[in-house]
């Protein structure tokens, strides 16, 4: 039996050809190809800026570096951008990371949790701070890496480095309570 393919009304943005392939499987939407960091010009930007007028945009990047800087560059031009994650653990087939290597039901799971930053407001969210991040093993020590890996799977919001996750917690309003039960199965 074939799964139904998800309705997206927004566009969705991806790196490359074979993330258009992947996404495709899973869900009826239009999509548009960045081609890597490299296809990140002006242009590119612009033509999304345009798009982003009249329509939602979704970014799904890979959990990668480059993947990271080009969701930095796209959001610091369309604040109102909104976010899809696949984790680096279901995107990764051998030593290769991408989108294109995660299953329908982890491409899913994400388009079926899109957060939107909160970047473009002129107040802040600090929900949390840096001292919530050092109680509970995040910032320092060990295992801070691989819990900060989990915390961003379960969150659907990436993994972070400290610093960054700080503000990804904050921008994408991730509620004390989620916080506190992640943390809670982390901790199990």
């Amino acid at each position: 039996m074939k799964t139904e393919k998800m309705k997206i009304n927004e566009i969705i943005v991806v790196e490359g050809r074979d993330d258009v392939t992947a996404v495709k499987r899973v869900a009826d939407a239009q999509i548009i190809q960045l081609n890597g960091f490299s296809g990140l010009t002006v242009k590119s930007i612009n033509k999304l800026k345009t798009l982003s007028k009249r329509n939602d945009l979704i970014l799904l990047t890979d959990p990668d570096y480059a993947g990271k800087k080009i969701r930095a560059v796209i959001e610091k031009n369309i604040p109102n951008i909104k976010h899809a994650f696949v984790s680096r653990k279901n995107a990764t087939k051998k030593d290769n990371i991408g989108i294109e290597n995660a299953s329908d039901d982890a491409i899913r799971e994400a388009l079926s949790h899109i957060l939107v930053s909160e970047n473009s407001k002129e107040v802040k969210n600090t929900t949390f701070t840096m001292e919530d991040l050092i109680e509970n093993g995040l910032c320092s020590g060990k295992d801070s890496k691989e819990k900060r890996v989990m915390l961003g799977d379960m969150l659907n919001i990436g993994y972070y480095n400290s610093k960054q996750l700080l503000n990804a917690l904050n921008s994408f309003n991730i509620t004390r309570n989620e916080f506190e039960e992640s943390i809670k199965k982390i901790e199990t």
